[in-house]
């Protein structure tokens, strides 16, 4: 596959914006280039444009060559970003399925880009051919998110590869929650799928949503249109430090996650004694989709008590459904405490 080809013609022949720490690599003991204050270390200097640090030590840790790592600020640049490399506004088209993540329409609809929806079946899967059924000639996209939001389900692995292999255009698979689920991530397929992209955030399993931190791995080519068209500095030194110590703490997020899909058991059980709620859908998520008689009514009762959870009543196939976090067991405790109040 030629990437190229798929570039919108601006982007193809973009000069790209070259700063200081582009142009310099290394260290030194003087640094006059980019008219930085001298006072004030180390928050006078501008940080490491590409974020090299932080990709080694990711790199190690999710088995994906640093130079196949985008950081964003958060998942959502990456998504901004596709939109602006490979759709032409007015004239290009993407696809996804529906439910999911809300993000991919709302960037459709700021870079002015046709968004067709692919309704999942009734167990929330998808299938390939339906998909590629809704492309045509300007389709550059098509958007899975698996496990899939709000739904908590995975995806069906072999349609997400018929998908790969048949679409000529990019697949991005959102893979936010896969910290959560039993099967692994597909960045181990990044070299047998030049149009794949996979997206992975800092938010979930590594409990660092404050820090805004978003991961792209997909192949060098991608990277390289993605950091031509970013901001210079998209990462600040901040971020970059605090994501260095939480890659430090692996093991620490390996409890987290354990004990975050046993409370995930403790909590559908309990759901499953309450008699009003009429069905808790399959997840591999941190979270559980489940459907009740008065979806509105159970969040306003529960807001009034500060109790937040999501209501996904006016999505597509959620009509009647809350989406709830797993939480702490004493989190969970006062939700379920409150929810048995309910006739």
């Amino acid at each position: 596959m030629n990437i190229d080809n798929l570039l919108r013609a601006n982007i193809r022949t973009l000069q790209p914006y070259s700063c200081a720490r582009d142009e310099f690599k290394g260290e030194a003991s003087v640094y006059l280039d980019a008219n930085e204050n001298p006072y004030n270390a180390p928050y006078n200097r501008y940080p490491d444009p590409l974020q090299w640090e932080v990709k080694d030590v990711l790199s190690t840790i999710k088995k994906v060559p640093a130079e196949n790592i985008f950081l964003g600020n958060g998942s959502d640049e990456p998504i901004d970003l596709l939109y602006r490399a490979f759709c032409e506004p007015r004239i290009d088209n993407v696809v996804a399925i529906e439910p999911t993540y809300g993000m991919y329409k709302v960037c459709a609809s700021i870079n002015d880009v046709e968004y067709r929806k692919v309704l999942l079946d009734e167990n929330f899967q998808f299938s390939a051919d339906d998909l590629l059924n809704a492309t045509n000639i300007n389709t550059k996209i098509i958007w899975l998110c698996s496990p899939n939001n709000p739904t908590g389900n995975s995806l069906q692995r072999d349609e997400i590869v018929k998908l790969l292999n048949a679409f000529e255009g990019i697949v991005v698979l959102d893979e936010a929650y896969i910290d959560f689920a039993s099967e692994g991530s597909f960045s181990e397929f990044l070299s047998e799928y030049p149009n794949l992209v996979i997206l992975q955030t800092f938010s979930k399993a590594w409990g660092s949503a404050a820090i805004r931190l978003g991961m792209a791995f997909a192949s060098t080519e991608i990277i390289y249109v993605l950091n031509k068209i970013k901001y210079p500095y998209n990462i600040n030194i901040l971020t970059q430090k605090q994501a260095l110590l939480a890659l430090k703490n692996v093991q620490q997020v390996d409890e987290w996650v354990k004990t975050l899909l046993a409370e995930r058991v403790v909590l559908i059980q309990e759901l499953e004694k309450l008699p009003f709620v009429q069905h808790i859908y399959p997840t591999a998520a941190n979270f559980v989709l489940i459907k009740v008689p008065d979806a509105n009514a159970i969040y306003q009762s529960l807001v009034e008590k500060g109790i937040i959870v999501r209501n996904r009543n006016t999505v597509s196939l959620c009509v009647g459904c809350l989406r709830i976090t797993v939480g702490t067991p004493e989190e969970n405790k006062i939700l379920l405490e409150e929810l048995k109040k309910f006739n």
